[in-house]
């Protein structure tokens, strides 16, 4: 039986550049019921940034203690611990910039607008498609949720061969989704209502290609028919929420992001107040944007950023997990301090391996559970790719910081033992392991390099090439 066959790169084409991939179909796969999957799993790279780190002695406790969020994807995560950036460190700077700068670089910064070199995602990028990515897909996405500003690797983590930022930073939840699906331009003197219509979203630019796709002349399947429409009502709900940040159900004029950017999310350093909800409302949103991107293959490498590399903000609010309430953050009157000296930073500064460190550890968890919400968004049902993995699987995915330590007395102190945690890039690398690799991050990226099949090594080239090779599958 002879079945209609479209490409994995089909794309539904509006105006102004608006581009919305198709999600994965049964038209997709086989050209046969006999015949093998003729669309392979595309290589994809990413770099998950959260900032100020994980204590290296807190990091032994596993799962008991600020890892507990991470555990549900345990089976789907390789962490790696006693992994040493010192070669980072940058003379005269401390270790939350330079440490942030090596994160998938492990190479120290290029003076403060530049990195040491490439980062790992951009080193594959280049190998797997020296030419250039397909046509109509983003080839760099950097997104994230972050309040510190001072020099660029605090916030940037994928940058290029020669050491500058790979892509614009996307901070913004209507921004990003703008660089991922387009945006429809309206002249200033339109009149016509379809024209004003299309103001309201790129779908509108796409309706004549969804009904070729969804009527009943469509040469696809019903099963497909329904999902191409679940797959656009999705993507119109995320456009929603991007572009009025409120319940979509509720009419209003569009909101812009109500978190605080540019030089305001910076006074001077100083730090700025925020609660719980208003952090993690808009980043789960750019967490769920960044998804989509994925997941209908407009983008294959890049990073994401939830809070920059010494992150200074004052948080506030109960903070619940499994259910219940956990601690109540209130940074300022718990360290009884204004200003930058209330800020969540400090906890890393006095942290001792002899006490509780109580606000540390919550803080610490929270971090998980958010790195966890945006890599469950990867391991769903409508994550499945033709292998029967999910993207997380399929995906190189590193995850990792800027200190092993927040204290500033000792430099190896704070670049060793920096948090790492890769995905098992479609059985490149064992998963379901806490492992001490007891190696330089220079060493386990460059093992990661030649596990993706990437020749190119970072670091000197005469440096003796020391393979971690216990981390591969």
């Amino acid at each position: 039986m002879s079945k209609t066959r479209i490409s994995r790169r089909t794309m539904f084409k509006g105006l102004g550049g608006a581009t919305i991939g198709l999600p994965l179909l049964e038209e997709m796969l086989v050209s046969s019921v006999l015949a093998a999957p003729t669309n392979t799993v595309p290589t994809r790279a990413f770099n998950v940034f959260f900032g100020l780190g994980i204590p290296a002695p807190l990091q032994t406790e596993g799962f008991a203690g600020v890892l507990e969020p991470l555990k549900p994807l345990s089976d789907k995560l390789l962490i790696m611990r006693n992994v040493d950036q010192v070669r980072c460190d940058e003379r005269g700077i401390n270790a939350h910039f330079d440490g942030a700068s090596g994160a998938f670089t492990a190479e120290p910064p290029d003076g403060e607008a530049k990195s040491g070199g490439p980062s790992i995602d951009q080193v594959v990028r280049r190998a797997v498609h020296p030419k250039g990515m397909p046509p109509g897909m983003v080839p760099t996405l950097i997104g994230g949720t972050y309040f510190r500003r001072s020099r660029l690797s605090r916030y940037v983590h994928s940058y290029n061969e020669d050491g500058t930022v790979a892509a614009t930073m996307q901070e913004r939840p209507r921004d990003l989704f703008k660089r991922v699906f387009g945006d429809v331009q309206v002249p200033d003197n339109a009149v016509d209502k379809r024209r004003q219509r299309l103001k309201k979203s790129v779908l509108d630019s796409v309706v004549g290609q969804y009904k070729e796709y969804t009527g009943k002349s469509s040469t696809l399947g019903k099963a497909s028919r329904a999902r191409i429409t679940e797959h656009l009502e999705r993507i119109r709900e995320y456009e929603l929420r991007a572009l009025l940040m409120r319940d979509p159900r509720t009419p209003a004029r569009p909101e812009k992001s109500r978190l605080k950017h540019g030089g305001a999310a910076d006074p001077n350093g100083q730090g700025i107040d925020i609660t719980l909800e208003e952090l993690t409302g808009e980043w789960r949103l750019m967490a769920d944007l960044y998804a989509l991107a994925i997941q209908t293959d407009r983008v294959r490498f890049g990073s994401l950023t939830f809070l920059a590399a010494g992150e200074r903000i004052r948080l506030t609010g109960d903070y619940k997990y499994g259910g219940k309430t956990r601690f109540k953050f209130n940074d300022s009157k718990q360290l009884r301090r204004s200003g930058d000296q209330g800020c969540s930073h400090e906890w890393w500064h006095k942290f001792n391996e002899k006490k509780r460190n109580e606000a540390l550890r919550w803080h610490a968890h929270m971090k998980m559970r958010e790195v966890a919400y945006f890599l469950k968004r990867l391991d769903g049902a409508d994550s499945k790719e033709v292998n029967g993995k999910t993207i997380l699987e399929n995906s190189m995915i590193t995850i990792s910081t800027e200190s092993g330590d927040g204290r500033h007395s000792n430099v190896r102190r704070e670049l060793s033992g920096v948090f790492h945690a890769i995905t098992g890039a479609n059985g490149r690398f064992k998963t379901g392991e806490i492992m001490d690799v007891g190696a330089e991050g220079l060493d386990v990226y460059n093992t990661m390099l030649r596990g993706m099949g990437v020749s190119r090594r970072l670091g000197p080239v005469r440096r003796e090439v020391r393979g971690v090779d216990k981390i591969r599958a």
